[in-house]
């Protein structure tokens, strides 16, 4: 039975966390988890970390990042129109004719990406980002600069809406399903028994450059570090999955095989699994996993890593979407895998 904090998770979507500023995000991530957590950890990078027996020697970090995409003034022309580059990996296609809010320094005005008439001769095929701009309704460069200036973050105004009761869809469920998700793995587990210390890290700046990952795990030095992200869906038309894989909503958690895998940290999530009866789909990671992992393993002496993801469709659009029942199958996969833990467990794959 689907037990998610649904207004918990609809808080985090509804709350803008571009990437390198998650301050508002991490405030509510930390008054939701501080009941549950022995201890609430922060750093210099901007992290929220809850943490569960935190003197046991045997430590799991679970990362999930709170940032996401946004667009990232650069330039105010006279005219008022303010024109951006991208924070994170932004689709102009996407971007075209949306609105957004801009976090201005002294406002948050309302604006829209406008659009060349079609009668005008409409978008070139292969335009780009400094091909579009924002109209906040200023009417000169002088105007605008009272409330933006250079530096400033936009981000799309949707809400999040639920199709059929099954789906989630809206902005940035890359990866706030992540920094809620191991949130949830820390209340479950506060009311289990147990046995080794679970460090639940809210990470920032994962869609520019890793680096909340990095400082996390430099400074915990935990034995064993999964991180919990998104990865492509490729359940709907128009996907290559001979290219792509085949990767479907409702069908359960994805676990990344590859290089930067270790496999008994695998082994451990596929014995949960077959206890819980939860299906598992698997994706390939062979150089790197692109997510928060590859910064987590390459920390102090070397980390044990793995990756846990939840299947997304359409992915760095202002309607991503994912499911309920997929994020309840992740949580519950990793609060019985680290419940089984005895903190005596070896990760050294050419160990028995």
């Amino acid at each position: 039975m689907i037990q998610l904090n649904k207004p918990f998770l609809y808080e985090l979507l509804k709350t803008p966390s571009p990437s390198s500023n998650e301050i508002e995000i991490q405030k509510k991530w930390i008054k939701n988890i501080q009941p549950y957590a022995d201890e609430i950890r922060t750093d210099h990078a901007g992290n929220a970390i809850a943490v569960l027996n935190p003197d046991n020697p045997f430590k799991v970090l679970l990362a999930g990042h709170c940032d996401e995409i946004a667009l990232v003034i650069n330039r105010i022309d006279e005219e008022g129109f303010l024109h951006f580059d991208k924070m994170g990996g932004i689709n102009p296609k996407a971007a075209v004719g949306m609105k957004v809010t801009v976090l201005g320094y002294s406002g948050k005005p309302v604006g829209v990406i406008g659009v060349n008439a079609q009668h005008h001769g409409g978008l070139k095929n292969d335009f780009g980002l400094d091909d579009l701009f924002i109209d906040c309704g200023f009417k000169s460069k002088e105007e605008a600069e009272k409330q933006v200036q250079i530096g400033d973050l936009a981000v799309y105004k949707t809400d999040p809406e639920q199709l059929m009761d099954r789906y989630i869809s809206g902005r940035g469920l890359d990866n706030r399903t992540g920094a809620f998700i191991v949130a949830e793995i820390v209340k479950r587990l506060s009311k289990k028994d147990c046995h080794v210390g679970v460090y639940a890290a809210s990470t920032v700046n994962e869609e520019t450059n890793m680096g909340g990952a990095y400082f996390a795990a430099a400074a915990i030095e935990p034995s064993m570090a999964i991180a919990c992200d998104v990865t492509f869906a490729t359940d709907y038309p128009g996907v290559n999955k001979n290219k792509h894989g085949d990767i479907r909503l409702e069908k359960g958690p994805v676990i990344a095989k590859g290089a930067p895998i270790n496999i008994k940290i695998n082994k451990l999530l596929e014995s949960a699994a077959r206890e819980k009866k939860i299906k598992v789909q698997y994706e390939l990671t062979p150089r790197a996993t692109g997510t928060d992992a590859d910064k987590m393993r390459v920390t102090g002496k070397g980390v044990p890593v793995a990756l846990v993801s939840l299947p997304l469709r359409y992915m760095h659009s202002p309607v991503e979407t994912a499911s309920f029942k997929d994020m309840e199958e992740v949580i519950e996969l990793l609060v019985t895998m680290i419940a089984s833990l005895t903190g005596e467990e070896s990760l050294n794959p050419l160990e028995d």
